[in-house]
């Protein structure tokens, strides 16, 4: 692929690319790494296998939103600080706007017609999770050392649950990588090549902390509705590991036990945040739309929607300059190694939960899953029209 010249240039390949992905990618955050590999690495090349798989633990281990994190940061490898805005710019946008409009009072498709388009958009995630575990497996677990320990992360996973049991997945492939696979492979240039110095880096992580610490304090001082908003969201945002479905308890008592929003209103923008491409924690942009309080209402959106955010992306930012120092050590290979194995074996445990279960319920919607699985790996469909025809098969199969 010829490359582009010019900042402005990447900047505007990486909005283009994450514009279709925001418009396109249905599924949750594990269908979301899913999307990404298939379009920058296996598609457009930006990166190897083992570098997004790099980034991919780095993000799992981070509080936040780890799939517009792992976003987040192949913008900004891509086209700086101005990419990794315009990535989650154009992939964060669709779905919050679909949800401002929700809470503005407009409904989404009801009766046979959206449970089929659900449908298909629920099977299409299979295809492409299990697109990017074949593809990724192949890569990142070799030999049967690295094989065993994905599988590892499998039972850990199933047994632990939840997105304690991701950590301990990536934390235990790291220490099984270390004892396995010592001397193996040798010392990669770093690739990850982000525009933000150590100095940066540290400062990135103080202002994390500052926020944290210091937004509580304020809000007690002063009261008022928008910085209790920001508070609430920043924390909501710093506190949670897994992202996705993890955040929902967190923001539930922030927003309902507060009084902000009521329940009703909270289930009922939580089950739209389901019909919605995307990422999930867009649904703060609803929760800011109804619980406004005083605030004008698209104002207090925006600011819900930016603090959920901030907080992963400046530990992402505190992380990556030392990435590439951390990453020559010998010591540091070998937990990368058994790391990158857990991360398949946690995808592999997410194909099967919540993926296929919420999704094939019958021999139907196992053979569009199937059919849409061919034609992303073997016919090279690009994901948006894998989407596409996977959902008109989903509206297809609510008449047969």
């Amino acid at each position: 692929m010829k490359e582009k010249k010019g900042w402005a240039a990447g900047v505007g390949e990486v909005l283009k690319a994450f514009g279709v992905l925001g418009v396109t990618s249905f599924g949750g955050p594990i269908a979301h790494l899913g999307y990404f590999r298939n379009e920058f690495v296996d598609r457009r090349k930006w990166l190897s296998d083992k570098d997004y798989a790099d980034l991919v633990a780095v993000c799992q281990f981070l509080p936040g939103p780890a799939s517009s994190q792992v976003g987040f940061g192949l913008g900004l490898m891509r086209a700086g600080f101005m990419g990794g805005f315009a990535a989650w710019l154009a992939f964060t946008l669709p779905s919050a706007l679909l949800l401002v409009l929700f809470a503005l009072g407009g409904v989404f498709l009801e009766g046979p017609v959206g449970t089929g388009l659900i449908t298909g958009l629920k099977i299409v995630a299979v295809a492409i999770v299990a697109h990017a575990v074949w593809g990724m497996a192949r890569t990142l677990c070799p030999d049967r050392e690295r094989a065993t320990i994905a599988l590892g992360a499998v039972l850990l996973v199933i047994a632990m649950g939840g997105a304690m049991g991701q950590v301990m997945a990536i934390a235990g492939g790291a220490l099984a990588g270390l004892w396995l696979c010592r001397g193996e492979g040798e010392a990669s240039p770093g690739d990850l090549k982000v525009p933000v110095s150590r100095r940066g880096g540290l400062f990135c992580l103080v202002l994390f902390v500052l926020l944290l610490a210091g937004l509580p304090l304020a809000a007690q001082v002063w009261p008022v509705q928008g910085l209790l908003l920001v508070d609430a969201f920043y924390r909501a945002g710093a506190l949670v590991f897994g992202g996705g479905h993890v955040v929902l308890p967190l923001l539930e008592a922030e927003v309902v036990q507060s009084g902000w929003v009521s329940p009703d209103a909270f289930l009922a923008g939580y089950g739209a945040a389901q019909a919605v491409p995307g990422p999930l924690f867009t649904f703060a942009a609803y929760l800011g739309m109804v619980g406004s309080g005083d605030l004008p209402a698209l104002m207090a959106a925006g600011l819900a929607l930016v603090c959920i955010f901030v907080p992963g992306f400046l530990l992402l930012l505190a992380v990556l300059p030392f990435w590439n120092h951390f990453r020559q050590m010998a010591a540091a290979r070998s937990l990368m190694q058994g790391a990158n194995a857990a991360v398949v074996g946690i995808l592999g445990a997410a194909l099967y939960h919540p993926v296929w279960t919420s999704a094939i319920g019958g021999p139907h919607e196992f053979a569009l899953a199937l059919a849409a699985f061919v034609f992303l790996s073997i016919w090279k469909f690009p994901s948006w029209l894998v989407v596409l025809l996977t959902a008109l098969g989903g509206l297809l199969l609510t008449f047969i």
